[in-house]
């Protein structure tokens, strides 16, 4: 009677109890995310966005010319003793590229503003200075993303200063301000676009601006800002 019962337990043991799939099986229905197949795909993707940055950016960057309109300021020494004034300015040019990168461009600006001269015989304490400049010189794209890049740009060329024509005849000499004339101008700025589209953008960059009225030399600082317009293509 035993050994009846002892067939019998173990047949309703083995029974409860699944079998258990192979290995193979199981990688079968869960294949590692790491696979061949699927690190294919993702290549591809990757491919793909890649394919369309590099494309979106050559769109926007492979015009031939760039014009822009900007407006900024400038901080100045109008004379040899006297204090740093502000100036304001309108400033436009035109970039021609020979890449995607690099460009020369033609620089003209006008710079307005007041300086304080002191107290003096002649009663006047703030006449107003200008000068205009035309300068030319290499810009370089050295980082582009499809909506924005930063560039660098170096310009020389000539400034022509007017210090007295608001002096009613006392002269720029005797205010302490610089003598009328021209003279050299260089001007150095790092300058980030944004891109409303391939064709239209918005730029903003500081700058240092040298020159050299009175036989001196004026190291200023300051920024322009504004709209640029691409067209033509390489």
């Amino acid at each position: 009677m035993g050994l009846p019962a002892t067939h019998a337990v173990l047949a309703q043991s083995s029974s409860s109890n699944p079998p258990t799939q192979a290995p193979d099986q199981a990688q079968a229905k869960h294949p590692s995310a790491d696979s061949p197949q699927q690190l294919s795909v993702q290549a591809r993707i990757r491919a793909r966005r890649e394919q369309r940055r590099a494309a979106a950016i050559h769109d926007a960057y492979s015009h031939l010319y760039e014009t822009y309109a900007s407006i900024g300021y400038l901080r100045f020494v109008p004379g040899p003793s006297l204090q740093r004034v502000t100036l304001y300015a309108w400033d436009t040019g035109l970039t021609r590229y020979f890449s995607e990168r690099l460009g020369v461009t033609v620089d003209g600006r006008g710079y307005y503003g007041t300086a304080f001269v002191g107290l003096n015989s002649s009663n006047i304490t703030r006449p107003a200075i200008s000068h205009y400049d035309v300068l030319a010189g290499p810009t370089y794209r050295f980082y582009m993303q499809p909506k924005y890049s930063i560039s660098g740009r170096v310009m020389a060329g000539y400034a022509q200063g007017n210090f007295s024509s608001d002096t009613n005849g006392f002269g720029a000499k005797g205010l302490g301000l610089y003598p009328d004339g021209g003279t050299f101008a260089a001007d150095a700025s790092a300058i980030a676009e944004y891109n409303f589209s391939p064709s239209i953008g918005f730029r903003l960059g500081p700058d240092y601006y040298a020159t050299g009225f009175g036989s001196t030399m004026q190291n200023s600082i300051g920024f322009t800002g504004g709209v640029v317009y691409r067209f033509g293509k390489q």
